[in-house]
């Protein structure tokens, strides 16, 4: 409870805020917590853009609503942004800028004096290029300040009754496509059709990463070890390879690596940054 009281005087302290909201673990945690001891002085803000897949934002948004606390939804301009849809290493800088600067210019017409993330203190020893961007705009991270972890965190949560508590994490669409090949909505669009059929399908821990080839898109598929026995059912696989095809996909594999999640609870690497929490 001693870190849990320290968040709590430091929100005091801090009289109002705008939190970065994405319906992550963290972020939704901050949320609440902020909106429990501040009351109208905070408000939750969710980035919509098309690297948010749909059913997050109405997750994000239900929750919002279960749990009563404001939440303004806003539309973000990193699709503007050539930087941004070059999708070099650090392209994690230009989405959280392209947040931060619309959060800024809110915090001033609504007269909030500080901006918030979800930034943990599990995240510190990571590079991360969106910590750039958040300090060039002053925003805070409570939780990483206080030195609470994803466990403690999703430990609150539970006893909150927060549902994202058991939540796996979630990075954005675009953290699918490999550095230096182009962000586009058309390709963020085919991966959230052929994630969300994977799901339906009962697949848990699944990416689809999307690669341009000569010859057309290909699908890589990645799922979790423990879901691979699940492959070999050949009626299955038949049915994955038709519906992604009609996504637009030319090829459609399986990655034998497996999806992994790592120290941060992300697919690979290049997903660490792009962890919507």
């Amino acid at each position: 409870m001693e870190k849990l009281e320290q968040l709590e005087a430091l929100l005091k302290e801090m009289g109002g805020c705008l939190v970065a909201y994405s319906g992550g673990v963290d972020s939704a945690f901050l949320a609440y917590t902020a909106h429990r001891i501040l009351g109208d002085a905070s408000l939750a803000v969710l980035a919509d853009s098309p690297s948010l897949p749909r059913a997050e934002l109405k997750e994000a948004v239900a929750l919002a609503n279960q749990f009563g606390f404001a939440l303004e939804v806003i539309q973000t301009a990193e699709f503007d942004n050539e930087d941004y849809l070059t999708n070099p290493p650090n392209r994690c800088y230009f989405c959280k800028h392209a947040l931060f600067e619309s959060m800024e210019r809110l915090a001033s017409q609504k007269h909030f004096p500080y901006l918030v993330y979800g930034e943990n203190a599990d995240d510190a020893g990571d590079v991360r290029p969106g910590a750039q961007a958040a300090k060039a705009f002053q925003v805070k991270a409570p939780l990483k300040e206080i030195g609470m972890t994803k466990a403690e965190i999703r430990a609150l949560s539970a006893q909150c009754g927060l549902p994202t508590a058991e939540k796996p994490q979630m990075a954005c669409l675009s953290s699918r496509i490999p550095h230096g090949e182009r962000v586009t909505p058309a390709k963020l669009s085919q991966v959230e059709e052929a994630e969300k059929f994977l799901k339906e399908c009962g697949f848990f821990d699944v990416r689809v990463r999307h690669h341009e080839m000569q010859q057309g898109a290909l699908a890589r598929i990645e799922i979790g070890p423990s879901e691979f026995s699940r492959c070999l059912d050949e009626s299955l696989r038949h049915q994955v390879v038709d519906a992604l095809k009609a996504l637009g996909y030319h090829q459609v594999t399986l990655d034998l690596r497996a999806y992994q999640r790592a120290t941060h609870e992300a697919g690979s690497v290049g997903e660490r940054e792009a962890i919507r929490s």
